[in-house]
């Protein structure tokens, strides 16, 4: 009874009570070339990446807490703010009423009722740009040593800013 039942790439052999089925050669794998870039997706589950120390890779950021800032692209688009917090882990940036989105919140204990709150999220710190409020334009920042000390300033107005 060899050959009980053959289809491409799969033989059954052996009597009915000890059927055993046998597969021919696996076919090739289709390997294609790793993309150039590396995708990080912004789960909460999924791990960050991390460097030699075991720590996570922070993000080098053109901002800094309490600069004068413009929106640049989103929702809030063309608002003049300064920045509250820096998320070096994420890349991002929370804005004085800037990202305002309505949450639901659970009630936590018992007789407590449920509130829907307003709350500024973070957004990207590429889209924001420096604000100079003397010439009202927004600019780049460059680095210079004034005085024996490293200083920031914007590039469009030479305005030096507070570190």
């Amino acid at each position: 009874m060899a050959g009980l039942l053959t289809m491409p790439g799969i033989s059954l052999q052996g009597s009915f009570a000890g059927l055993q089925l046998r597969r021919g050669p696996a076919p090739a794998a289709r390997v294609s070339a790793a993309p150039a870039f590396h995708v990080v997706a912004k789960k909460k589950w999924e791990k960050q990446e991390l460097n030699q120390n075991g720590n996570p890779v922070r993000v080098s950021m053109h901002v800094k807490t309490n600069d004068k800032v413009v929106v640049i692209a989103g929702v809030d688009k063309g608002k003049v703010t300064t920045v509250v917090e820096l998320f070096t882990k994420s890349g991002e940036i929370l804005c004085k009423d800037v990202n305002i989105k309505t949450k639901h919140v659970k009630p936590k204990g018992e007789g407590e009722t449920g509130q829907i709150i307003q709350r500024e999220f973070p957004i990207a710190h590429s889209n924001v740009m420096h604000w100079s409020e003397e010439k009202k334009v927004r600019s780049r920042i460059g680095h210079k040593v004034e005085g024996g000390k490293k200083v920031r300033f914007l590039k469009k107005t030479g305005e030096v800013l507070a570190n």
